[in-house]
């Protein structure tokens, strides 16, 4: 075996052993810890080329004391636990896995928007209480007529959206690379890209699929404001896109007619939240990319994108060190 590059930071799913069957293979070694903290990441991170990291915190004080640290990958999508800034000049390639469950994401939105949109858990209620009329969920509409709005259309916004456009909604998104470039080409699934108040004053649904470094209170109080009062909000992306405070405002004072999030600004979401008090309001708890294929399938790309570093080969899924940058997705 050769010696020990790879670290796993910490890792809640149960066990590691797709990682360990991959990297055996490979002939690469790896050490296991559950670090919580700064202090933990720079006491057992001595050494190490790779984190394979969730949730510890790789700031800049741990990469400054952490001089071989030469690659950080995410187990997931998000990297808002990662001082991009830091590791981009300390050389520090940061790589996520962005495309493991992102079907899995999409259904997550498309189940919520169904849940409000067929009043599927508020009729559920009235009949465990007795009540049996199909009247208490009016009104609802055909799909047909109905307007989704999407905010941010890269992997999982696109499915998300093309699974509503299946339904026949009229699909309208709001994406910044499509909006400042008039040249691209628009896809076939997004019937019109509006700015984001347009969206918001027009859509019946507004599902949201976007990094938190570029949105972050992206729907606040004026936002909620625009939107109908019989519309519907999901955040599947990432807590603190939706000032949570102005959510519950929004709520309280009926300015929109319910919202679903897979997500929170601090998780998990504690159960004194004022949010839980609303019916119309869902939370799931951060599950939405969880299928028992997608858990499989991230154990396993970051397990490769570490071999294919530590092998010299060109990583799949850089955050940093790349030509193009991305827009919302």
């Amino acid at each position: 075996m050769l010696e020990k590059k790879v670290l796993i930071t910490d890792c809640d799913h149960g066990n590691v052993d797709v990682e360990s069957e991959t990297f055996q293979k490979a002939e690469i070694s790896f050490d296991l810890e559950q670090c919580k903290t700064e202090e933990d990441l720079i006491s057992k991170g001595k050494g190490y080329e790779v984190f394979i990291n969730q949730y510890a915190p790789v700031t800049r004080n741990v990469i400054e004391n952490l001089p071989d640290l030469k690659l950080v990958v995410r187990y997931g999508v998000g990297v808002d636990n990662v001082d991009i800034a830091a590791a981009t000049e300390h050389g520090v390639q940061v790589c996520n896995v962005p495309d493991y469950g992102m079907n899995e994401v999409a259904d997550q939105a498309l189940a919520m928007m169904l849940n409000f949109t067929r009043s599927i858990s508020r009729m559920n209620s009235y009949v465990r209480k007795g009540v049996w009329d199909y009247q208490k969920s009016m009104p609802l509409y055909r799909h047909s007529e109905q307007t989704v709005g999407v905010i941010g259309v890269g992997r999982i916004g696109s499915s998300f959206a093309k699974k509503v456009n299946s339904l026949g909604c009229r699909v309208v998104a709001y994406d910044p690379k499509y909006l400042d470039n008039k040249a691209k080409k628009s896809p076939d699934f997004i019937d019109e890209f509006l700015p984001l108040d347009e969206l918001l004053e027009q859509a019946d649904v507004v599902s949201i699929h976007c990094p938190l470094d570029k949105a972050r209170n992206l729907i606040d109080e004026k936002e909620l404001q625009k939107m109908k009062p019989t519309a519907y909000l999901i955040n599947v992306s990432r807590g603190g896109i939706i000032n949570e405070q102005a959510l519950n405002k929004a709520l309280t004072n009926q300015w929109i007619a319910g919202a679903a999030v897979d997500v929170a600004e601090n998780e998990p979401l504690q159960p004194e939240s004022a949010l839980l008090e609303h019916d119309n309001f869902i939370c799931t708890p951060h599950m939405g990319w969880y299928s028992e294929q997608a858990a499989l399938e991230l154990k396993r790309k970051v397990a490769e994108e570490s071999i294919r570093h530590l092998n010299g080969d060109q990583v799949h899924y850089p955050i940093n060190f790349k030509e193009e940058k991305e827009s919302i997705q």
